[in-house]
């Protein structure tokens, strides 16, 4: 990468910013690879995937104004953050189970999340937006659940620019959830099996 970044043209003048559509779309094929079952395609774009990452930090390391970091700065971010969220593992906490651990983890975030609060927390907190939207839906009706939100809320979800599809849209992702399934991926199985029929379709005429 450091190769890459000072003799070749397309790479050194790369920012965040431009290089962020590739790590969006580099995921989704990763993601493609997984659903397809081939165990090499998926490894091939999980290098992709780190190659983003890799390309992102060697960007910031580059900045002069104190934000800089390296990739070493990003590795160790994510082990504190693993060692931290697991104290069963790497501290004195036991726990009954796998429902126990995810508990524990949602607690430990939401300390950290009010910890570098400026304002009032809330459950909802760090949900990125800019995800597809039945999966922004999913995370939000899980966050809002595990906080305690009453049913009702999901039920009556109004407000600007709201139409009675989208509410229906939203109603079918309670029902997904209520049945433990992830509508995201359900709704891409059908997508790709509709995609599959298009294709016959047209080998046929």
């Amino acid at each position: 990468m450091d190769t890459l970044r000072s003799r070749c043209p397309w790479d050194a003048r790369q920012t965040h910013e431009s290089l962020a559509p590739h790590l969006l779309e580099e995921t989704y094929e990763a993601i493609d690879a997984l659903a397809s079952e081939n165990q090499q395609a998926f490894r091939d774009e999980l290098g992709d995937v780190l190659l983003q990452v890799v390309f992102h930090a060697r960007v910031a390391q580059e900045r002069s104004d104190g934000t800089g970091y390296t990739i070493d700065d990003v590795a160790d971010g994510i082990i504190s953050k693993l060692t931290r969220r697991h104290p069963h593992v790497f501290g004195d906490v036991t726990v009954s189970g796998p429902d126990e651990v995810k508990q524990n983890w949602d607690a430990i975030k939401a300390a950290e999340r009010a910890a570098a609060a400026a304002g009032p927390v809330s459950a909802l907190d760090g949900v990125p937006l800019s995800q597809p939207a039945l999966s922004l839906a999913a995370q939000l009706l899980r966050r809002a659940g595990r906080a305690g939100a009453p049913d009702d809320l999901a039920e009556r979800a109004d407000g600007p620019g709201v139409t009675e599809l989208g509410r229906r849209l939203f109603a079918l992702v309670v029902e997904a959830q209520a049945a433990g399934l992830d509508p995201e991926l359900e709704l891409r199985a059908v997508a790709r099996a509709y995609a599959d029929r298009v294709r016959g379709w047209e080998a046929e005429n």
